[in-house]
């Protein structure tokens, strides 16, 4: 690291997701703030974690902080919003360590406050009144030109097999109240706006003209969440003539159960059932680039 760094760790946070099927009724409870949700919507849930084997979310996560660790020299710790390490809990370890200064990403490049405003207010409740961490916190890289390149490196080797395919980016929907307005009557976050900024870079960069970009994984708990859906985009695309489309998440930075269930199971299963085919590049997970991406980041270049 170069003279001029003022920070002496890294804090990566991230949603977090338990690893086994026994876990998912903790973690709902977790994720809807101590909320009891419909018996339904937890059996779902845990269906779909059974189905892929768990989440290896974390276990990426991880890995991700130990090779951006070797890649600046630094100490890099992990911090999960839902699942444990929980935020809380790094926060106490690293105090433990003797870090004073952290510089903190959130492994959501696109600012929504249902993502990264959440990881964020956790953060300050973990460190408020400690007296001993002092945070930088990056809000926002969703057009980092590197985090483009290494979605477009995965992206064109898909397209080898498939190159006259159309492209469908995507991102995790939110609350439609999250991009109307804001709790104080400002205008709402720019969530979307980023999610389909860094779709159209990631686009250009792989020299692609033909793509299309929907919301997925819309919430199973009420409420009206943003779209299109991925599966009303497939049946547009069925209708204009389309047999085969590539699918790649933008707004995710590695596997887990959004991707391999609800692409890798449900829009497949949902375009077989209307005569298409779907291919989806490899997940970012510890891809060289994507980790370069990283500590240029925290570089704050």
């Amino acid at each position: 690291m170069s003279q001029d760094v003022k920070f002496d760790a890294v804090l990566l946070l991230a949603h977090g997701t338990p690893s086994r099927v026994e876990e998912v009724p903790e973690y709902l409870r977790r994720v809807a703030n101590g909320r009891v949700l419909p018996a339904e919507v937890v059996r779902e849930v845990a269906q779909r974690f059974a189905a892929v084997g768990g989440s290896p979310l974390t276990r990426i996560t991880l890995e991700q902080g130990r090779l951006l660790a070797e890649a600046i020299g630094t100490p890099v710790y992990v911090g999960m919003r839902n699942w444990h390490p929980l935020i809380a809990e790094t926060v106490r370890q690293m105090i433990a360590d003797g870090v004073r200064r952290v510089k903190v990403v959130c492994l959501a490049p696109q600012n929504s406050r249902t993502s990264v405003g959440l990881y964020k207010a956790a953060l300050e409740a973990a460190v408020n009144g400690s007296g001993h961490i002092e945070t930088e916190f990056v809000s926002e890289w969703f057009d980092h030109p590197m985090l483009i390149a290494a979605f477009a490196e995965r992206l064109r080797v898909a397209r080898i097999e498939a190159p006259a395919a159309p492209l469908l980016f995507t991102a995790h929907s939110v609350p439609c109240r999250t991009v109307q307005s804001a709790p104080d009557g400002v205008a709402g976050d720019s969530y979307g706006n980023q999610a389909k900024q860094t779709a159209a870079l990631v686009a250009r960069e792989a020299d692609a003209s033909c793509w299309y970009f929907a919301f997925q994984s819309q919430g199973m708990s009420g409420g009206t969440w943003i779209g299109p859906t991925v599966e009303r985009t497939l049946d547009m695309l069925r209708v204009e003539g389309v047999r085969e489309v590539i699918i790649q998440p933008v707004g995710f930075v590695c596997d887990h159960v959004e991707i391999l269930y609800d692409v890798d199971v449900q829009f497949r299963d949902h375009a077989r059932s209307v005569g298409m085919n779907v291919l989806r590049p490899e997940s970012l997970n510890t891809s060289p680039t994507f980790i370069a991406a990283l500590a240029d980041v925290v570089r704050g270049a």
